[in-house]
């Protein structure tokens, strides 16, 4: 029984500089945190410095403004999804999770962009590209166009039109990338129409 009990205390004792480490990554201060989550800045700082005991209570409104699970916030094992398995890769900063096995064609990925605040550097290249917004905004500078996109928002263009995407320096976003490097477009089949 002690032994559980020293596992908890231990497993406790590291939320706290887990919780100060997330929120600086993602650039936020105490007072912003403590507007969104409406749990006062006080209370906030002592969770961090270990000083207050985390409690669901205080955990679901951070996890819910960091954009993160809750297991993210207490260091609970990760589990991983049996539909996706490859390791991550990070590049530039962004983290993608591949969710196609063969090489070649159509591939889809999901990405991580953290939030941040970088110069937009507009690309061109073969291919045609598909992007779904989970969760945050995306931005998505396309020709002419400046666009910021939500979550259930989606865009699709011929990545042969200077294009970038990123943070809105918001906050963190979490999308589907979908990329045919030869052009392949994906094809959406709509619902028919019910006769009248």
């Amino acid at each position: 029984m002690s032994d559980d009990t020293d596992d908890m205390d231990e497993v406790l004792a590291e939320v706290g500089p887990r919780l100060r480490r997330i929120r600086k990554e993602r650039g936020a201060t105490l007072a912003g945190l403590s507007e969104t989550t409406g749990i006062s800045v006080s209370t906030l700082s002592r969770l961090e410095s270990g000083l207050r005991k985390p409690s669901l209570e205080l955990l679901l409104p951070i996890a819910r403004a960091h954009q993160v699970p809750l297991d993210e916030l207490v260091g609970a094992p990760t589990v991983r999804d049996p539909r996706v398995r490859s390791e991550p890769i990070v590049r530039g900063g962004r983290t993608h999770w591949p969710l196609t096995r063969q090489p070649g064609g159509l591939q889809a990925y999901k990405v991580l962009e953290p939030q941040r605040k970088i110069e937009p550097d507009l690309r061109t290249h073969e291919g045609y590209e598909w992007l779904y917004v989970m969760a945050g905004r995306l931005r998505l500078l396309l020709g002419e166009h400046d666009v910021i996109l939500g979550p259930g928002e989606a865009a699709e263009f011929d990545t042969r039109v200077p294009h970038w995407f990123g943070s809105t320096g918001e906050g963190p976003v979490e999308f589907l990338s979908l990329f045919g490097p030869q052009g392949e477009r994906m094809h959406v089949r709509a619902r028919p129409k019910k006769p009248q």
